[in-house]
């Protein structure tokens, strides 16, 4: 049997048990907002650059952040940590940016009204994240 301790201490940890519903959650999430974005800048770029530009980048973030969690070595769980406050960061930013401003938000972004369109999974993912990380680490 496993010493809860030393597991604390293994990085491998973050993949085990939640955190494999935690990757399977980014890893959808990745995807999702990946083709979003894709389809959003290729079909309607001009209506919002700056609203699908971010989309892009809330997608990037979450690829990095799955990749990291699920790779889960000491370097990942850094990148993962740092992907996932900025993804925090954004969601907050975005999320209150797109009530403050909603003409540069015309179409539905992944963290536009905080999430609103996911059904606020954006805002409590990663939070969610970052609390398995710390229990993990």
């Amino acid at each position: 049997m496993t010493d809860p301790v030393e597991t604390q201490h293994d990085p491998v940890a973050t993949r085990h048990g939640p955190g494999r519903i935690l990757i399977a959650v980014y890893g959808v999430f990745a995807l999702s907002a990946t083709a979003r974005a894709g389809v959003q800048i290729a079909t309607k770029f001009h209506e919002a650059p700056i609203a699908f530009l971010l989309s892009a980048l809330a997608a990037v973030i979450y690829c990095a952040a799955t990749f990291a969690l699920a790779k889960a070595t000491k370097v990942s769980r850094r990148v993962a940590t740092a992907a996932i406050v900025v993804e925090l960061i954004g969601v907050l930013a975005i999320g209150a940016f797109s009530y403050a401003v909603p003409d540069d938000f015309p179409d539905s972004t992944v963290w536009s009204h905080f999430g609103q369109g996911y059904g606020f999974v954006p805002l409590v993912l990663p939070v969610l994240g970052l609390l398995w990380l710390r229990r993990t680490r």
